[in-house]
């Protein structure tokens, strides 16, 4: 595939010193990753400008480079330096164009909230399957087209890999795209230049205020999926004042909008819940019309999603009763709420959740309760290089288990007991006796099976369907599911299980 700079940076305010015609194999933001032929952009970042490393883009065989400002270069022989006021923007808008618009081709959704956008991914990727529609999936757990399933090294891929993405879905007949879209990539304009069919809101917890600084600018971030930039068909969760804001304003913009929530006023709201161990039924409001379904995931934060891809399928043309009906074989989501078989559990109950902020940690807690006939205990850490700030929230949610394990999340570069020592510190003097603490995570998850009895059930929770934990600059093998299940079978294995 090659394109002339001219087509690339068309519509483009732009600059060019040297070769409009060059032309360009390939697109490139890490100079190490350059292939002869490749353009370059010189993405500023949090820690490095990456103006910094175009002659190591050229020395790599970058024929073209995209900045900021005139770049002084040691060779700059036959090279084109294409001068614009931001690479991020330029750079996502070249990718689009470089691949032949892809989104254009696609039914493509784009989910955004700080809880539950995979679950509500894998919900509209059933539904659209159901209706006889092929379809993609690009968020936490990784990206799929069919059976192909690849690991995904951002919740949403920078520019160049997301348009890439697209063009391999579109190029696999790809007709219904379900994507996680998350505050970082709507702020660093990873998604610029792609067109949805349907956005859609989940709701707005503490998360991300590390780089966010505050719950304005988060929500800001999130909002921007809701503006003229990217026009589309709207569904949005009204449980929470920011979704109430998002609905207010697309309103005043005359969008096409589907609010859903527990909230009567939502145009998708629950009539009546029955929570059960493996399943849930809901009789649902749906813009006036019952419609009423059992499908086999587990909680009231559930509800929220279903009722969200409910929304969207509509919004993609899916009629009402089919919906339901493909809801009714939803899939398990890989470490939502996932329950960990073993030969041997001792009557234990086990589930592994992605929760790690402090509202999904009390969603899940709450919905293991509902469905739990004996104690809830819960294992659970905080990721290091993080938002700081909601450690000692996560404490303090933590102990509406009745008994608490606190240990190591992935602590990445900081001191895992420093890490501990923040989330304690939430936890209060009166807390004693009702949690422990305990680094090693694996030990964690072992202290928690062995403190439960029979009728019991254990949350672990933070990482989710991750394999690894992140250890001073070391990606170490830990999968929490494989890990439970071998701490069962351990604990269990040499006696019966116990109903």
């Amino acid at each position: 595939m090659v394109t002339s700079c001219s087509e690339l940076f068309e519509g483009l305010d732009h600059t060019v010193l040297g070769s409009e015609s060059e032309e360009v194999s390939g697109l490139a933001y890490n100079s190490a990753a350059v292939r002869p032929g490749d353009a370059f952009f010189c993405i500023v970042g949090l820690n490095v400008d990456g103006h910094s490393f175009a002659q190591d883009a050229i020395d790599h065989g970058a024929k073209v480079i995209v900045a900021e400002r005139k770049v002084y270069l040691a060779d700059a022989t036959d090279v084109t330096e294409i001068i614009v006021s931001d690479t991020r923007k330029a750079m996502a808008h070249a990718a689009a164009r470089f691949y032949g618009s892809p989104s254009h081709d696609l039914s493509l959704v784009g989910i955004t909230g700080t809880n539950g956008k995979t679950t509500t991914t894998y919900l509209v990727e059933q539904i659209a399957q159901a209706a006889g529609r092929r379809s993609g999936v690009i968020g936490t757990v990784g990206i799929r087209v069919g059976d192909d399933t690849v690991k995904a090294t951002h919740t949403t891929p920078e520019s160049p890999d997301l348009q890439a993405t697209f063009a391999r879905m579109r190029d696999a007949q790809a007709s219904v795209v379900a994507m996680e879209v998350s505050s970082h990539a709507l702020d660093l304009l990873r998604t610029w230049g792609t067109r949805f069919e349907v956005t859609a809101f989940s709701n707005l917890t503490q998360d991300h205020l590390d780089y966010h600084r505050t719950f304005e600018a988060y929500f800001e971030a999130k909002a921007l999926l809701f503006s003229k930039d990217y026009p589309a068909k709207r569904v949005i969760c009204i449980d929470d004042k920011w979704g109430a804001e998002l609905l207010r304003r697309c309103s005043a913009h005359d969008d096409n909008v589907i609010s859903t929530g527990f909230d009567p006023s939502a145009q998708i709201h629950p009539v009546s819940v029955e929570y059960g161990p493996a399943s849930t039924t809901v009789e649902l409001d749906v813009r006036g019309s019952r419609v009423g379904f059992t499908y086999p995931l587990v909680g009231k934060f559930n509800v929220s999603n279903v009722m969200l891809a409910f929304g969207i399928g509509l919004q993609l043309g899916i009629p009402a009763t089919n919906i339901a009906r493909a809801l009714e074989e939803a899939p398990q989501i890989p470490g939502r709420l996932e329950r960990v078989h073993a030969q041997a559990d001792g009557g234990v109950s086990v589930f592994v959740d992605y929760a790690h902020t402090p509202d999904a940690l009390a969603k899940a807690l709450g919905s293991i309760r509902q469905i739990t006939r004996g104690r809830t205990i819960v294992v659970f850490g905080c990721g290091g290089d993080r938002d700081a700030a909601k450690r000692s929230i996560m404490g303090r949610e933590a102990l509406k288990a009745d008994f608490a394990v606190v240990t190591s999340d992935n602590p990445r570069t900081e001191n895992p007991q420093a890490i501990i020592d923040d989330i304690v510190s939430g936890m209060g003097d009166a807390a004693q006796g009702s949690f422990t603490v305990e680094p090693d995570r694996r030990r964690a998850i072992a202290c928690a099976i062995a403190h439960a009895e029979p009728g019991d059930a254990v949350l672990v929770a933070g990482k989710g369907h991750e394999d690894y934990q992140l250890v001073a600059g070391q990606v170490l093998s830990f999968d929490d599911r494989v890990v439970a299940r071998e701490e069962l079978e351990r604990a269990f294995g040499s006696r019966p299980s116990e109903a």
